[in-house]
């Protein structure tokens, strides 16, 4: 079983390990090895980026250190967003692309995602492999060792973003989103050195909110994880802006408010962008590939219009391997991951898609309150327990108990997900059901039950 790798890379309290200095140069060093026996000398590149983390400048240097230390060559990428590495990854026939963040989580997190040569999340096996590489390299590390001099910056290298930006435009009809009046969310995170020349290039009159970092602020009270505010903006405005959106820290989701100030969600996202897709015949197979957390509205709404939708498991490197294994061009999850696999992005993407929806309204005349109109949301609640260790569910009875229980009563009118993040000590719980009263009845039961068993503190937190 992995001990460092969750479902989006390593992640941590900066500075506490796995992200102290010492493993990171052990990453570092592990990943130039790897690369180095693939590649051979002066052909192991690596393209580093990061976000705007006070902690994200030493994280990268300490990389470095590791990466020089087996042979390989760093490239500084600077600030860039997630999706920003992996395409500059491939685009540039780099060995590897890594970048320091932690996404939507507070500044005082960080973390380490890598891509391959071909900008795409590791597989799982591979994460294993690397896992057991920097173990080996840890040993030879002493207790004390601090990195020396490896995190001091390296020059960052010129035109990276603007390759970037030029990308991401060529993946629109741009005289599709001149005049677009739009409010812009950028949460103090890396899409702060991207956005506002990506839409100026594309004619977007974009107003953009939260794009001073000062290396605590990302993700604090604005972005992805607040899409209420951007939406309460613009129903404030009154008509001002078409549509609102919000990135999260690292940029690789959006989420979106229609003119009238309500949220769209991921969910929603993937229902419009599939029957486009459709219509145009872009949308191989008609088939998308959501996550067991997608609402079951979205998958009825999908059906009435024939299309047919998967489960992948939560975290978007499994929904783009499903897709992968299906030949699906369109795939995405409710947080606002949204992978479109009918050009050449190999991950989820932000600006892109924000970008794809802008297009989508253009082409379409419609306002985006209309386009959504379809989806009828089954009623659905998350509540996230903070536990101290991630026990099988099997072996907790009460929390079997209650699972079984509310399957039991909701008899096929609902759904019951209770599965651990990735990337946090949390545990999940999500039912949903047309029986608002069951859903909340059952959710309150199974969380008690896991807070009893494996609870820290006893602290629950609601979404």
């Amino acid at each position: 079983m992995k001990q460092l790798f969750g479902t989006d890379g390593i992640r941590a309290v900066a500075g506490e390990y796995p992200l102290d200095q010492r493993t990171v140069f052990a990453i570092g060093r592990a990943l130039g090895a790897r690369l180095l026996r693939r590649y051979g000398s002066g052909q192991a590149r690596v393209l580093v980026g990061r976000d705007t983390r006070e902690s994200s400048t030493w994280i990268a240097g300490t990389l470095a250190g590791g990466l020089r230390a087996a042979g390989a060559e760093y490239v500084n990428a600077g600030i860039m967003t997630t999706p920003g590495v992996a395409y500059l990854a491939r685009a540039g026939k780099f060995s590897a692309g890594i970048v320091v963040s932690a996404s939507h989580n507070p500044w005082m997190d960080n973390g380490i995602k890598l891509f391959g040569h071909d900008g795409m999340k590791l597989a799982d096996v591979i994460e294993h492999e690397i896992e057991q590489e920097i173990f080996s390299h840890l040993d030879d590390l002493t207790e004390d060792f601090d990195g020396g001099s490896s995190a001091a910056p390296l020059p960052e290298v010129a035109g990276l973003c603007e390759s970037y930006v030029q990308w991401l435009a060529t993946n629109v009809d741009t005289a599709k989103l001149r005049g677009f009046r739009v409010l812009i969310d950028c949460a103090n995170g890396a899409s702060a050195a991207v956005a506002p020349e990506l839409f100026r290039q594309c004619g977007v009159e974009a107003s953009l909110l939260h794009v001073s970092p000062d290396g605590r602020n990302i993700n604090a009270g604005c972005g992805a994880l607040h899409p209420e505010h951007v939406a309460a903006a613009v129903r404030d405005a009154a008509g001002a802006f078409e549509c609102g959106i919000t990135f999260d820290g690292d940029c690789d989701r959006a989420l979106f408010s229609d003119e009238h100030g309500n949220v769209v969600d991921g969910d929603a996202v993937i229902l419009v962008a599939a029957r486009d897709m459709k219509a145009r015949g872009t949308l191989a197979h008609d088939t998308v590939v959501a996550t067991t957390m997608s609402n079951m509205g979205l998958e009825a709404a999908l059906r009435h219009s024939g299309i047919c939708m998967l489960r992948a498991q939560v975290g978007d490197k499994y929904v783009l391997e499903e897709m992968l294994r299906t030949g699906a061009t369109l795939g995405g999850e409710q947080s606002g991951h949204i992978l479109f696999m009918d050009g050449e992005s190999t991950t989820g993407d932000g600006l892109l898609t924000a970008l794809r929806v802008l297009e989508l309204l253009g082409r379409s005349g419609k306002k985006l309150s209309q386009l959504v109109a379809g989806l009828k949301v089954f009623p659905q609640v998350i509540r996230n327990i903070t536990v101290h260790e991630k026990v099988p569910f099997d072996k907790m009875p009460g929390v079997v108990s209650a699972i079984g229980e509310a399957e039991r009563e909701l008899d096929g009118n609902g759904r019951v997900v209770v599965r651990y993040s990735g990337t946090e000590k949390v545990a999940r719980v999500m039912i949903e059901a047309e029986s608002e009263q069951l859903m909340r009845k059952h959710a309150a039961a199974i969380s008690e039950a896991l807070e009893q068993a494996i609870g820290d503190l006893r602290q629950a937190k609601r979404e």
